[in-house]
């Protein structure tokens, strides 16, 4: 599955970075199609059954891209997993993406959680060390953990940075223990 998805998001990446497409509109497009598609039963049926002509469901998703204002090259990315019987693949793919853009465009992906919520110049200050690390443009995600009793955990890709009280302690037991 990973592969499959993996092949349609680089090729829409091609598509967006060729063209040179406002890659968050392009993204929000297709969630707003996975929507569709996740709340409507109807239309998965439609899509996915091979004894609807590919017309009629070129013409459904035409209805939809016109009315909902999606761009051609999205419109045209679902055509394609429309055809391929791939629909299910669809959010696969805008994960997939995402991250593929983010590799193109020099972005590092962020997640902080930290014991309490923090402000908007902690966030910035946070964002701006993180960028310091990589050497990239940062996309933060921010949650809180009580259990970490202060400081913050901060994970970029499959790295852990832990700042927190809790991960202190923990250090500090392993320690006395050996």
């Amino acid at each position: 599955m990973a592969s499959v998805a993996s092949t349609y998001a680089r090729a829409f990446a091609d598509v967006i970075l060729g063209a040179h497409l406002d890659a968050d509109r392009a993204i929000a497009e297709l969630r707003t199609i996975a929507t569709l598609l996740a709340e409507s039963a109807d239309l998965r049926r439609v899509w996915e059954n091979p004894a609807v002509p590919a017309e009629q469901k070129r013409h459904l998703l035409d209805a939809i891209a016109g009315r909902d204002g999606i761009s051609k090259q999205a419109r045209n990315l679902i055509a394609v997993l429309i055809d391929h019987r791939r629909t299910h693949f669809l959010e696969p793919v805008i994960r997939q993406l995402e991250k593929e853009l983010d590799a193109r465009l020099g972005f590092a992906e962020a997640n902080i959680t930290s014991a309490r919520v923090l402000g908007e110049a902690e966030k910035r200050e946070f964002e701006t060390q993180v960028g310091k690390m990589t050497g990239k443009k940062v996309r933060a995600h921010y949650g809180q953990d009580a259990s970490l009793l202060g400081g913050a955990v901060l994970r970029i890709g499959s790295t852990i940075y832990d700042g927190s009280v809790k991960g202190q302690l923990e250090k500090i037991k392993e320690a006395i223990t050996s």
